[in-house]
């Protein structure tokens, strides 16, 4: 059942309309905002949608509101914090990629002009491209967070069925 499906359906979590209706597949180019859907899907990693959407929230405040510079600062007394807070997933490697990844993603941005440059520079790229790119950049980030990743932010199609009334507010890729 495709995602589209999925959210008309009764027994899906409201959070998920509200996402699949002004989010999903719509297209992200502040660097910020992507970030924020990088560790959003890292942190999905073996868990529902449903527990991010619902920890969206403890994320930002936890996370510096996704502040890449912010985040990149981070030292052992934040992961130490960061792994002690409910309200996020607390994974020792998802807290440490988070982190790590901040890093990384600050050197694009000084490399590129910004995140959006760098993934504009392979777009077009087929998924195990991206994937291969993705892995070689930054850490936890499998084919499926790749893949999620990229289709959530408007980078790969596919985010909606075509007989979906949200694909017509999606620019065409």
């Amino acid at each position: 059942m495709s995602y589209c499906t999925a959210v008309r359906s009764a027994t899906i979590d409201p959070c998920h309309v509200v996402y699949h209706d002004t989010e999903y597949g719509f297209p992200l180019t502040g660097d910020d905002e992507l970030f924020e859907r990088l560790i959003l899907e890292i942190n999905q990693a073996g868990l529902s949608w449903t527990t991010i959407l619902k920890k969206r929230e403890g994320f930002r405040d936890a996370y510096a509101n996704f502040n890449i510079a912010a985040i990149a600062a981070f030292d052992e007394d934040d992961r130490a914090r960061l792994l002690a807070d409910a309200r996020i997933i607390r994974n020792r490697l998802k807290v440490n990629a988070a982190i790590m990844n901040a890093r990384v993603a600050l050197e694009l941005i000084r490399e590129h002009g910004s995140l959006a440059a760098w993934l504009e520079l392979h777009r077009g790229a087929e998924l195990p491209v991206w994937t291969k790119l993705f892995r070689k950049t930054f850490l936890f980030t499998g084919g499926e967070i790749v893949r999620e990743f990229l289709v959530s932010t408007g980078y790969l199609p596919g985010a909606h069925d075509p007989d979906c009334p949200i694909s017509v507010l999606l620019p065409k890729t």
